[in-house]
């Protein structure tokens, strides 16, 4: 039986599924209100999430969390406020954040999305699902809301469905890199890595596109035992400091599936 139909280990469908609800926060940023790329608001350092400093995330928190105590019922604000909790991994937090911002804001599709994303990263799937679906219109369908969808469906292991959701949104936004990223993970869930590949080197060689797509086209090369070629695909074109993180990050996440030590020995055998 081939990679591409046999069945996913435990251990590998829980660690896609970590990036399946991370890959949920590709929509949503946390810096200022903005024009609508890939969220209504930026991340600070753009692609660079993964390797943003403890002091950065902790200047971050106090600041946006100080600018959400003034004025608790401002989209932008709240927003921002509930995306740096979640980097810093207080979904809790910051769910409770969020509720507060779609209470004063009910009908925005922007509030509802990212509440969404916040019950999703909470853990309370079916909420999630059923807030992102409200915030979606047929008339003017977004892409983005299609694509959360999608996340949430994959977590939820509706695989067939979730990629019917994300070659929509592709339909309605051609080769968004974060949509091709949600894809490609969503072929990790399956075990089929080599789609998944295919899909995430498409995503990887848009200019511009955050680190994470990188990150996660590396953990699928790693999964697939070319441990020196994911290496170099998290650390390429990248200032020492955050290369190294990155370096990092990947050993960690190949450590969960406890193929770090394998994939070596089997490149020295190799």
């Amino acid at each position: 039986m081939t990679a591409r139909t046999a069945p996913t280990s435990p251990r590998l469908k829980r660690l896609a599924l970590g990036f399946a609800a991370a890959a949920l926060l590709a929509g949503q940023g946390c810096a200022s209100v903005s024009r609508e790329t890939t969220g209504s608001v930026e991340r600070p350092g753009a692609g660079q999430v993964a390797a943003l400093p403890a002091t950065q995330l902790d200047g971050a928190l106090r600041s946006y969390g100080e600018a959400y105590e003034k004025n608790p019922k401002d989209k932008g604000g709240g927003m921002a406020f509930a995306a740096v909790l979640q980097m810093a991994g207080r979904n809790d937090q910051s769910l409770a954040v969020m509720q507060q911002v779609a209470i004063a804001n009910p009908k925005d599709r922007d509030v509802l999305s990212a509440y969404g994303k916040a019950l999703a990263a909470a853990g309370n799937l079916p909420k999630a699902l059923e807030t992102i679906r409200r915030a979606q219109t047929p008339d003017r369908p977004d892409w983005r809301l299609l694509s959360a969808e999608g996340a949430i469906l994959d977590q939820m292991g509706q695989s067939d469905q979730a990629r019917t959701l994300y070659r929509k949104a592709l339909d309605l936004q051609p080769n968004e890199p974060t949509v091709l990223s949600n894809l490609g993970m969503s072929y990790v869930l399956t075990n089929d890595l080599a789609s998944a590949e295919q899909y995430l080197r498409q995503a990887a060689d848009t200019p511009g596109v955050d680190t994470r797509v990188r990150q996660n086209l590396a953990l699928v090369v790693g999964l697939q035992g070319r441990f020196e070629e994911a290496k170099q695909i998290a650390t390429a074109a990248l200032p020492p400091q955050q290369a190294e993180a990155n370096a990092a990050y990947l050993q960690k996440m190949l450590a969960q599936q406890n193929t770090w030590s394998m994939l070596k020995d089997k490149e020295k055998r190799g």
